[in-house]
C-alpha cells in the first residue's frame, strides 16, 4: 500500500509518531507500506489532526486528486473525533463528516504498532 499522508492542524505528535513508523525500529516498508508525496500515487490517504475550515477545502481539494478507489484512514484522536479542539470556533468537523473514512486508528497520539495493525488490518479488507 502507498499511503499519502495528509495533516491538519494538530500538535503534530501524529506526525512524529508516522515518521516512527519509517525508521529501522518498526520498519512499515517490510509490509510493503510506502509513503508517497503526492496523492495520485496513493492507495491510502492518511489524516490526522483537527480538520479547520481552510483545511477542509484542502482535505477535499487532495481527495479529488487522489487515483480511486482510494481509502481514507482518520489517525489519530483528533482525526476521528476533533480531540481536544472539537469544541474550538474554526473546527469543521471529524474527518468523516468530510470525507468517506474506511479505517479509524484512534488515540492521542497512537502508537507506531496501532498504526501498523490498523493499515494491516485495512489491506485485508481491500484483499
Amino acid at each position: 500500500m502507498w499511503v499519502f499522508h495528509f495533516g491538519g492542524a494538530s500538535c503534530n505528535n501524529c506526525d512524529i509518531e508516522i515518521l516512527d513508523c519509517l525508521t529501522p525500529r518498526y520498519d512499515v516498508e517490510r509490509f510493503g507500506m510506502k509513503l508517497v508525496g503526492s496523492p495520485r500515487h496513493a492507495d491510502v490517504l492518511l489524516v490526522n489532526g483537527s480538520i479547520n475550515g481552510r483545511d477542509k477545502a484542502r482535505l477535499l481539494e487532495v481527495y479529488e486528486q487522489a487515483a480511486k478507489p482510494i481509502y481514507v484512514v482518520a489517525f489519530g484522536a483528533c482525526g476521528c473525533t476533533g480531540g481536544i479542539f472539537a469544541e474550538g470556533l474554526p473546527f469543521a468537523g471529524p474527518v468523516d463528516t468530510i470525507i468517506p473514512v474506511d479505517a479509524y486508528i484512534p488515540g492521542c497520539p497512537p502508537k507506531p504498532e496501532a498504526m501498523i495493525s490498523g493499515l494491516m488490518k485495512l489491506s485485508e479488507t481491500i484483499k
